[in-house]
């Protein structure tokens, strides 16, 4: 039965995907994002409604356009499949909520799946244009303040008044970055990524942001030194390598495995 639900959820998140990826396209260049159909880049032909089917039209045409043959990105289907990954690890870490409340479960699922869609978008758009939107990250910001009024334990009320600690998490963990972004002149960080930080200081928590800050600095580092060696002297050291994207992936992997401080003094106590 749970798999049937899940399969149904990845399918759900594939649909969304093949939209984050509209807005992903559209954002920013004066195009509306619900109005227009999808079209060839290459040949501005209409796409039909058998060729917009996520994941699987990209795999049945092999990646090409079915009239002029150009190729099509890779990004759309790594961008609806990571979604449908993500909503079901989302409706997967909630499960044990079902059990006590179905509107609590169904609450914190939908705001969720609704922060890491937002964060999709910031990432592979940092990824295309090495900027973070203004717009996206306030949408980002503020649904993460309001997270924290919604409670994420299977007892007690839906709303709750968050505490102190959990009121500061986001400006503290957000204050770091946003001095590197100050002294560096913007060299080191974009004051973006503070912005991003911000947001998701609040989504996580102060405990569980800090692991997540360590651990995007260690990803960030084992990636950046790779593409140094594999580029062939494309990249190096003066390269300017978004940072948003190392920190949305720290970011769901320490939300979906509870991780904190914690298990970060535990890993070095090992």
């Amino acid at each position: 039965m749970y798999i049937l639900i899940f399969a149904f959820i990845f399918l759900i998140g594939t649909i969304i995907g093949s939209f984050l990826n509209v807005v992903i396209y559209r954002f920013n260049t004066g195009m509306t994002l619900v109005n227009g159909r999808s079209i060839c880049m290459t040949c501005n032909r209409n796409l039909r409604w058998f060729e917009l089917i996520p994941v699987l039209s990209f795999l049945i045409q092999s990646g090409k356009c079915r009239r002029c043959e150009s190729k099509i990105s890779h990004q759309y289907p790594i961008v609806e499949f990571l979604t449908g990954v993500v909503f079901t690890l989302v409706a997967y870490k909630f499960m044990p909520i079902l059990y006590f409340s179905s509107q609590m479960y169904f609450s914190l699922v939908l705001l969720y799946m609704f922060m890491f869609s937002v964060l999709i978008v910031i990432s592979v758009y940092d990824l295309r244009h090495k900027i973070i939107p203004d717009k996206l990250v306030i949408i980002f910001i503020i649904s993460a303040f309001l997270s924290m009024f919604i409670n994420s334990s299977p007892f007690g009320p839906l709303f709750i008044i968050p505490s102190y600690a959990a009121l500061v998490s986001g400006p503290m963990l957000a204050l770091p970055f946003a001095l590197l972004w100050l002294f560096s002149k913007g060299r080191l960080m974009g004051l973006g990524d503070g912005k991003l930080v911000l947001g998701i200081g609040w989504m996580l928590g102060l405990s569980s942001g800090i692991f997540m800050a360590v651990l995007s600095f260690w990803i960030g580092t084992i990636v950046s030194v790779a593409l140094i060696f594999l580029s062939k002297n494309k990249i190096n050291m003066k390269s300017e390598i978004p940072f948003a994207p190392f920190l949305i992936v720290s970011a769901l992997i320490v939300f979906i495995f509870n991780l904190d401080v914690f298990s970060l003094i535990r890993l070095f106590s090992i």
